[in-house]
C-alpha cells in the first residue's frame, strides 16, 4: 500500500480554488481540509457551534459556485453528488463539508446534553447522518478518477465517523474495530509520506488511541485503564466525547477503592473521612501529583493544574455543604472553638483548602517558569508583545494572597512550626516579586528605583537564608534564593554601568551642582556607588589636588637624662702634683696667671 501511494500521489493539497491534478486524477486533502477549517474557527476554544456555522455558509459558496441548486425559494429538491459530476474536486468537498456540519452539531448537543438528557436523542441522529455522508464520500471516491490517497483518506474518515456512533451507542466491538481501520490507514499514509506531512497522521492516530484502549476496557481487557491513566497525560488525549467517558471511568475506579479508605492523617492529626467525594479526591491526589510531576511540557503541567483545581472546589463545596446541613456538628464546633479545637469535619476542610491554596501556588510558580524562559529568548517579531516583568508581578501577587490564606486556616492558628514555613515561603516570593519590580523599574531607565529593589532582594533573600537553619525541609519545594542572589549581584553591576553610559538621562536631569550637595572625589567613595555626572566631564573629580597638609611629627630631640645620677670615678692619681710657693703663688694660681 505503501509503495502504491508513492508512485501514484505526487501533487500537493488541492482546495476548491485549486485546479485538478495534471494527470487528470482528483485529490482532496480530506484530513488537511478538516484540521485546518476546524483550527481556524472555532474548534480551538471548543464552540462547536461556530464551526457549524462555517460549514453551512460554507456549503452555500459552494452549491452556488458550482451551480449546484437544491431547489428554488419555493421548493426544496434534494440532490447527491454522482460519479458522472466527479470532474472537479469541490464535488468531493461538498460531500466532505456536509458531514463536518453534522459531525459539528452533533457535538454540541453533546455539550448541551449534560443539562438537557433529551437532546441525546438528536445527538445520534446527528452523528448517523454524519456517518452517512461519510460513507457517500467513501463510495463517491472508488470512481477510477479518484487517486489512491484520497481513496484511503476518505475509507478513514468514514471509519473515524462509523466508529464514533457505535461509540456513542456503546457497541464496543463494532466500535473498536472501526477505530482500528482508521488507526491502520491512517498509519500507512504517515508511512508513505514525508516526516512534515507525516504529522498530521500522527496526530490523528494519538485522538483516536484513547477510544481503542476504552473500548479494550469496556470489552474486558482491565489493564486497559493503566493505558488510558497513561494518555490522560498528553496533551490531546482524550477529546471530545472521549474526555467526559475518561473523567468518569476513573472517577469510577477511584471510587470502588475509596470504599476501603476511612481515614487521612495530616500535620499528626488523623482525621475520619465520611464524605465519598472527598473520600475519592484524597485517594487520587497522589496520581495527579505524580501526572503533574511526569508532565512533558509547561502547557500539559497546566491543565492537569486546572483539573486539580476543578475537582478540589467541587470536594470543598460538599464538605462545606456537611458542614450547614449538620446542626449538631456546627454546634460541636462551637463547642471546640471556645476549647481552641476545631472539629473534625472543620479539619478536613482546612486541609482542602491547604490542597487548593498550594497547587494555585505551585501552578502559578509553573506559568512563571515559563514566562522566565521566554523572557531570556530574543524577541525576533518587533510587532508581537512578548512577555514582560509586570506578567510575572501579577503571578507572585496572587501566590503571596493565596500563602496569606493558608496563614489563617482554621485548625493551624497555634501550629508554630505550619506558621514559620508559611512566613518562610512568604519571605522567598516577596523577594521574586521585588526582583521582577526591579526589573519593570530598569526597563524604563529608572536606576536609581532599580538599585533600591535589587537591595531589597538580596535583604530578603539573607533574612531566607538566615531563617532557614531550622526549616530545611521547607525549602525542598521553594526556588532557589542562592541562584537569585548571584543573578542580583550581576544586575546590580549592569544597572550601575548603564546609569553612567545613560548620558541622555542625566543631561534631563536636574543640574550637576543640584544633584550632589557632596563634592568628595572619587577617591574618597571607591565602595559606594554614585550616580556623578561630573566623571564624564573633561575634569572628572578623581582625587584632590593638591593634597592638603597634615601635621607629621619631626625629627626627635634625645636628652640625656640619667647623666645627674652618674658618679664618676675620682681622678686624683691622674692629675700632676704641683709645689707650693707661699703667698704669691697663691694668689697667682688663683687669679690665674701664676705660669
Amino acid at each position: 500500500m505503501a509503495s502504491e501511494l508513492q508512485n501514484e500521489v505526487k501533487t500537493p493539497a488541492m482546495d476548491e480554488n485549486k485546479e485538478n491534478n495534471v494527470d487528470g486524477s482528483l485529490g482532496l486533502e480530506i484530513l488537511q481540509i478538516i484540521k485546518d477549517s476546524q483550527q481556524q474557527h472555532g474548534l480551538r476554544h471548543g464552540d462547536y457551534q461556530r464551526y457549524r456555522g462555517y460549514c453551512s455558509r460554507r456549503l452555500r459558496r459552494l452549491r452556488k459556485t458550482l451551480g449546484f441548486k437544491m431547489g428554488n425559494r419555493h421548493k426544496f429538491s434534494g440532490k447527491k453528488v454522482t460519479v458522472e459530476m466527479l470532474k472537479d474536486n469541490r464535488y468531493l468537498l461538498i460531500v466532505l463539508i456536509e458531514a463536518e456540519r453534522a459531525w459539528s452539531y452533533a457535538m454540541q448537543l453533546k455539550q448541551e446534553a449534560n443539562t438537557e438528557p433529551r437532546k441525546r436523542f438528536h445527538l445520534l441522529a446527528r452523528l448517523r447522518k454524519a456517518a452517512k455522508h461519510g460513507e457517500q464520500l467513501a463510495k463517491l471516491c472508488e470512481s477510477p478518477c479518484v487517486d489512491a490517497k484520497t481513496k484511503l483518506e476518505a475509507q478513514a474518515y468514514n471509519s473515524y465517523l462509523t466508529g464514533m456512533v457505535q461509540f456513542e451507542m456503546q457497541e464496543w466491538t463494532s466500535a473498536m474495530e472501526a477505530f482500528n481501520k482508521c488507526k491502520t490507514i491512517y498509519e500507512k499514509l504517515a508511512s508513505a509520506f514525508t516526516e512534515e506531512q507525516a504529522v498530521l497522521y500522527h496526530q490523528r492516530v494519538e485522538e483516536i488511541s484513547p477510544n481503542i484502549r476504552y473500548c479494550a476496557y469496556n470489552i474486558g481487557d482491565q489493564n486497559a485503564i493503566n493505558d488510558l491513566m497513561q494518555m490522560r497525560l498528553s496533551a490531546g488525549g482524550g477529546g471530545g466525547m472521549m474526555a467526559e467517558k475518561l473523567e468518569a471511568l476513573i472517577t469510577q475506579t477511584r471510587a470502588k477503592q475509596a470504599a476501603m479508605m476511612s481515614e487521612v492523617e495530616w500535620r499528626g492529626r488523623t482525621v475520619p473521612v465520611k464524605i465519598d467525594k472527598a473520600r475519592i479526591f484524597l485517594l487520587g491526589l497522589a496520581d495527579n501529583e505524580t501526572a503533574i510531576a511526569q508532565a512533558d511540557n509547561e502547557e500539559t503541567k497546566e491543565r492537569l493544574y486546572e483539573s486539580l483545581l476543578v475537582e478540589c472546589r467541587d470536594t470543598i463545596q460538599a464538605v462545606r455543604e456537611e458542614l450547614r446541613t449538620d446542626v449538631k456538628q456546627r454546634e460541636r464546633a462551637t463547642e471546640n472553638a471556645e476549647s481552641g479545637k476545631v472539629s473534625n469535619i472543620q479539619y478536613l476542610h482546612s486541609y482542602l483548602t491547604y490542597i487548593k491554596l498550594w497547587t494555585v501556588v505551585k501552578r502559578n510558580e509553573s506559568m512563571a517558569h515559563m514566562l522566565q524562559a521566554k523572557l531570556k529568548e530574543p524577541q525576533t517579531d518587533e510587532n508581537k508583545r512578548g512577555p514582560r516583568p509586570q506578567d510575572l508581578i501579577r503571578l507572585y501577587d496572587i501566590i503571596l494572597q493565596s500563602l496569606a490564606e493558608l496563614s489563617s486556616l482554621q485548625g493551624l492558628e497555634g501550629d508554630q512550626t505550619f506558621q514559620k514555613e508559611v512566613a518562610l515561603k512568604t519571605v522567598v516570593y516577596k523577594a521574586y516579586r521585588c526582583f521582577y519590580i526591579a526589573q519593570s523599574y530598569v526597563l524604563v531607565k529608572k536606576w536609581s528605583e532599580g538599585l533600591v529593589l535589587y537591595e531589597r532582594v538580596l535583604k530578603y533573600a539573607r533574612e531566607v537564608q538566615l531563617k532557614a537553619k531550622s526549616l530545611n525541609d521547607s525549602l525542598e519545594d521553594l526556588p532557589d534564593v542562592q541562584e537569585l542572589i548571584t543573578v542580583v549581584n550581576a544586575e546590580k553591576f549592569s544597572v550601575q554601568a548603564a546609569a553612567i553610559l545613560d548620558k541622555d538621562d542625566v543631561a534631563d536631569e536636574l543640574p550637576a551642582q543640584q544633584q550632589f550637595k557632596d563634592i568628595s572625589p572619587l577617591s574618597e567613595h571607591l565602595e559606594t556607588f554614585r550616580h556623578d555626572p561630573i566623571l564624564l566631564s573633561k575634569q572628572p573629580n578623581l582625587v584632590q589636588f593638591p593634597p592638603e597638609f597634615h601635621p607629621v611629627p619631626f625629627k626627635p630631640l634625645f636628652f640625656d637624662l640619667a647623666l645627674n645620677h652618674v658618679a664618676f670615678p675620682p681622678l686624683d692619681d691622674k692629675v700632676e702634683q704641683k709645689g707650693k710657693g707661699g703667698i704669691t703663688g697663691y694668689f697667682k694660681g688663683f687669679f690665674g696667671f701664676g705660669n
